[in-house]
């Protein structure tokens, strides 16, 4: 279980300090696959920051009864001058997993070949975004938190992005961050949308997409 009660976040800008999220009580069960839609600006990020525990809310709690991903998508979760295999390395080293038993799996499934050994900092976006959906998914997590990577790269390598996540969701629950209708359905059950820092809760995934396709719209 993920649970926020009455979080806050908010960020300084040159006008002030702008509250993102605002008070927000919200669980998020197991096994309930949940996408997440709102306008640029929204909040959305933030809320998979508080999530992941990535930041800290200004106000309120953050309970985490699981194990939860990084939020995959966000330039975060690598670490720009390490190589792909230190990258690896230190997350197997966080998760208490043994190196070795993730390396073929990862170097298998990015396919950026000898760049594994490489400063992440010489990787194209798109690269960065397959090692870090490879190693995310070699790790068997309780919650994954993904924005949209999932759409990343040629369609053979949708197609196995796609595969691997639906086998990992059999045993895990999925937060997903989409502007696609199609993936959405393709890996969610239910939605909410992310509006003037609160959280919009609807009874099925098909009223949550009508909702916020109609809200962009107006």
């Amino acid at each position: 279980m993920i649970r926020l009660n009455n979080v806050t976040k908010s960020y300084p800008t040159w006008a002030g300090r702008k509250t993102v999220i605002k008070g927000i009580t919200a669980d998020f069960a197991p096994g309930r696959n949940i996408a997440i839609m709102g306008s640029n600006g929204a909040g959305k990020s933030t809320l998979m920051r508080l999530l992941s525990g990535a930041e800290m809310p200004d106000s309120g709690t953050v309970e985490r009864s699981a194990r939860v991903s990084w939020p995959l998508g966000f330039n975060g979760g690598l670490h720009a001058s390490l190589t792909g295999r230190e990258n690896l390395a230190f997350v197997a080293r966080i998760y208490g997993r043994n190196y070795s038993d993730l390396l073929d799996f990862v170097e298998d499934f990015a396919e950026i070949g000898s760049y594994m050994k490489q400063p992440v900092k010489t990787y194209s976006s798109g690269m960065k975004a397959r090692l870090a959906f490879g190693i995310s998914m070699s790790i068997q997590f309780d919650y994954y938190l993904i924005d949209e990577v999932i759409a990343v790269g040629d369609p053979s390598f949708k197609r196995k992005s796609k595969l691997v996540l639906s086998e990992r969701l059999q045993n895990s629950t999925v937060l997903l961050v989409s502007h696609s209708s199609s993936i959405m359905k393709e890996f969610c059950q239910h939605g909410i949308v992310v509006e003037g820092g609160r959280l919009l809760e609807f009874s099925s995934l098909t009223k949550a997409i009508k909702y916020y396709e109609s809200s962009s719209s107006a």
